[in-house]
């Protein structure tokens, strides 16, 4: 949560609030309601602008954590979003400022590229129509390439026909949210850690005997009593966006499904077989992506990931469990309804999750020689997937706030799906303009 806040709301109860650990910087989001957060929030540059004064507060203890630190690494091109969506203009843009930033920054990655592959005749079709979505989309250096160029770029890989992204990269994100804290500080804000947010109200009267009276007068309580004085707020809870919403007094709709995704390692020695980013043609019938060889910045190459639905939002191992989350899923119809029309994919998604050798077969469709024996199981990560009550996932990204003395002094960012990292420094200047526009700075 990024406020713009009371001076004399730096201590409470005559004591300055919890800052240990503040270099253990949590996932980037302008806030979080627990420990998880969405990508779209240390991006305090643009934000800034419009602060004298802001507190970061999140009850995450260790820097990137949770989903910044649990991602594909991926600088996104922009290839799959529907011309003239958010998402597509933010992602192009995005990804330019993220190359700028690391320049600017000393932050390494690399255009190792990615090839969309399509192993089968019927898949064809399809990657002709992402080849001329990403032209619309205005993603540079778009090619059609065939198997013998394909062989060239990546030896080990087999396809028909492939939709070549020379301009996309990877990147260790845990650095670059690192690096937007520290742009935070330097500009005067400050990060509060284990600030788990609970409460929202209006102050009945002034916090301090200062000149500024009532010029802050929403009060943001976490479990623990203490308080931080308000003038504007932005939010950005990721997992637990719908949640904070309903704490502001706003609608709890989208409602946000969390759903785990494992992913595969190559064993070190086999990381020889993959260059550069390797995808297979998104079915439309399906709302994920499929499985996919990443490679990583340190070498190691990331496969996968599966999508499951999690029993907890923080839920990162397959036996984590939540009984107020997990009944939070089960009782929203949009839920059912998404089940029920994608039951036969959600079935193989789990018996995929319970056995290696069935994700490896995915595998195989793209590099024949990938064995059982060359992978392990590696990380997992928990999407927070937006839903609303017929079921549809919430592609694009939403902002809104509310009516009343707290609503009207509110921005939540709502839904902020990948490719929310690589559009991260885009989605603050599109944030620092509605905050302009919405609170009339």
């Amino acid at each position: 949560m990024l406020c713009e806040v009371l001076p004399a709301a730096r201590e409470v109860e005559g004591e300055e609030l919890n800052r240990e650990n503040w270099e253990d910087i949590a996932d980037p989001a302008l806030a979080r309601v627990k420990r998880h957060s969405s990508r779209c929030g240390l991006r305090t540059r643009e934000i800034w602008r419009h602060s004298a004064l802001g507190f970061c507060p999140g009850m995450e203890i260790r820097k990137t954590h949770h989903q910044s630190g649990r991602n594909s690494g991926v600088i996104h091109s922009g290839i799959y979003y529907t011309p003239g969506s958010l998402k597509a203009k933010l992602c192009v843009q995005g990804a330019a400022l993220c190359y700028e930033y690391c320049d600017e920054k000393g932050i390494p990655y690399k255009q190792c590229g990615k090839l969309i592959v399509a192993t089968e005749q019927d898949e064809i079709p399809r990657l002709k129509a992402l080849y001329e979505r990403g032209l619309q989309n205005n993603v540079r250096g778009l090619k059609l390439i065939g198997a013998k160029e394909i062989q060239e770029k990546e030896p080990f890989c087999r396809g028909l026909m492939a939709l070549d992204s020379p301009y996309t990269g990877i990147v260790n994100y845990k650095q670059v949210a690192q690096s937007y804290a520290e742009d935070f500080q330097e500009a005067g804000g400050t990060i509060l850690t284990d600030f788990e947010v609970t409460n929202m109200e209006m102050a009945k009267e002034s916090p301090s005997e200062s000149e500024d009276g009532l010029k802050y007068p929403v009060i943001v309580r976490n479990s623990k009593g203490e308080e931080i004085y308000c003038r504007h707020i932005v939010t950005c809870a990721g997992l637990y966006s719908d949640r904070l919403s309903e704490i502001s007094g706003c609608s709890p709709e989208p409602r946000i499904v969390p759903f785990r995704g494992d992913y595969l390692v190559l064993k070190p020695e086999k990381c020889y077989m993959v260059k550069g980013n390797i995808y297979p043609v998104p079915n439309p019938r399906f709302p994920f992506l499929g499985f996919h060889f990443t490679p990583r910045m340190d070498g190691s190459v990331w496969l996968g990931p599966n999508a499951v639905l999690a029993f907890k939002r923080e839920g990162y191992k397959l036996l984590d469990f939540s009984t107020g989350d997990f009944l939070d899923a089960i009782t929203y119809r949009g839920l059912w309804k998404l089940v029920l029309r994608n039951l036969s994919y959600g079935l193989s998604e789990m018996y995929r999750a319970c056995f290696l050798s069935a994700q490896v077969k995915q595998l195989q469709k793209f590099i024949p020689e990938v064995t059982i024996n060359d992978v392990l199981r590696g990380p997992s990560g928990v999407r927070a997937q937006a839903l609303d009550s017929d079921g549809n996932l919430v592609d694009d990204f939403v902002f809104d706030g509310g009516s009343g003395d707290i609503g009207s002094r509110i921005l939540h960012v709502r839904n902020a799906p990948s490719p929310a990292a690589t559009s991260s420094l885009a989605i603050a200047k599109m944030i620092a303009d509605e905050v302009k526009r919405r609170f009339e700075l």
